[in-house]
């Protein structure tokens, strides 16, 4: 596993659990809101600050008793082909999981749900699915097997799965000024019918945003909390659980 950061205490990346966070290196989409640039794009990559996995889990055997549950995040944690063994190995020290996904590899979130290896997946749903492949930075071409086709029948996929119910799960949105419209909350809304629940956060801007897609950057802004609450309404005849977090 390349963990790229660990934050000792999170009282609001695993709901409901006292948690710590743990980031793991490389991403397949380049949204231009994203905030971890430094996990996301290889030149930014730092091989020297990687956390050593044995230097984590002696973290988490002094965390025992006194935290409940570990977040895996990123990046994109399912791109990593030992995902599996290494939330197994959390398991056994007694910690819940929950992961952090784009839902681009439904074949290892299938894998380690079906498994029994976590506890909570929180799925980012990034656009509408006609501004999908736009907003994640994708090649967007009229192919069938396109990246981009490929990229929304994986997401479909994942989020169907999440949405049969096997795993406790919410769905989330960061909600961009400059990206996201009132339509295209709706349009999403449409698409989320069924699900359990679904956040809209507020996009804050970061200086560690610098140098990803910067000529898209500089048109995006923070929506205002009546934006995102108006939007939140006009989702709620699709979503009614859909809500907005943290403002």
């Amino acid at each position: 596993m390349k963990l790229a950061g660990l934050q000792k205490l999170t009282l609001l990346d695993y709901p409901g659990q006292l948690a710590c966070t743990v980031f793991t290196q490389g991403c397949n989409m380049r949204c231009p809101f994203c905030q971890n640039a430094d996990l996301v794009l290889p030149e930014h990559f730092d091989s020297s600050v990687l956390l050593p996995e044995d230097a984590f889990f002696e973290f988490l055997e002094s965390r025992k008793g006194k935290l409940t549950g570990v977040a895996v995040t990123g990046g994109e944690p399912t791109l990593q082909a030992d995902l599996p063994r290494f939330l197994g190995r959390i398991r056994e020290l007694g910690f819940l999981t929950k992961l952090d996904t784009n839902g681009t590899n439904p074949g290892m979130l299938e894998e380690i749900v079906q498994a029994g290896l976590v506890d909570y997946v929180a799925m980012d749903i990034k656009n509408a699915p006609s501004k999908y492949a736009w907003t994640t930075g994708i090649l967007q071409t009229q192919e069938e097997d396109s990246p981009a086709a490929r990229q929304m029948r994986n997401v479909q996929q994942s989020i169907s799965f999440l949405m049969k119910g096997t795993v406790p799960y919410e769905v989330r949105t960061t909600v961009v000024e400059g990206m996201h419209t009132r339509e295209d909350i709706v349009s999403m809304a449409k698409w989320l019918q069924g699900a359990h629940a679904w956040y809209l956060q507020q996009f804050i801007p970061s200086e560690r945003m610098v140098g990803f897609r910067d000529e898209e950057c500089l048109n995006i802004s923070a929506p205002s909390a009546q934006q995102l609450h108006e939007m939140c309404e006009d989702a709620r005849g699709y979503v009614p659980t859909v809500q907005v977090r943290g403002i």
